[in-house]
């Protein structure tokens, strides 16, 4: 495992490391989202997606995108804190901020052998793009449930509260 913060990598850095995953024989599994205030709930998640094959990378919402989609009192954290805390998970082994609101080009580049996704999702509410760069991939879709009583939202609201 490289240093915490080398494990952040620009997409074309991630690109010559899924070619020695593939030179190696070996498989990848790859997750996305905001990951905006670390819980349990993403422990488990991440645990459980990078049992689905030999290494594990994370697309990370930048922050312009996680406003987009959570709206603009968030991210609480900015993308390379995000980051970079995800790499010092141990399930984690590679993270790459994107900056649109969907990762279908990432996606495209990347073809990962294996797609983790939360229990929210199925591949028929997967967004469109996302999943036709997935199909072309031949990647293997997984949704894994949700930890019950684990979300940023709840963690946020109840912090309010």
């Amino acid at each position: 495992m490289p240093d915490i913060a080398e494990g952040v990598l620009s997409l074309e850095e991630a690109l010559r490391w899924r070619e020695e995953l593939r030179r190696s024989g070996r498989t990848l599994a790859v997750t996305n989202g905001c990951f905006d205030l670390l819980h349990r709930g993403h422990a488990v998640y991440l645990e459980r997606a990078r049992a689905e094959a030999d290494a594990l990378l994370v697309l990370v919402n930048s922050d312009a995108s996680v406003r987009a989609l959570k709206g603009p009192t968030r991210p609480l954290q900015c993308q390379e804190d995000r980051a970079f805390l995800l790499c010092a998970l141990k399930p984690v082994d590679r993270a790459v901020i994107f900056d649109s609101p969907r990762c279908d080009r990432e996606l495209e580049l990347l073809a990962p052998d294996v797609y983790v996704k939360g229990g929210d999702y199925t591949a028929e509410t997967l967004d469109p793009g996302e999943r036709k760069a997935l199909e072309k991939a031949g990647s293997r879709l997984v949704f894994i449930s949700f930890v019950p009583g684990h979300s940023s939202t709840g963690i946020i609201r109840k912090m309010k509260s």
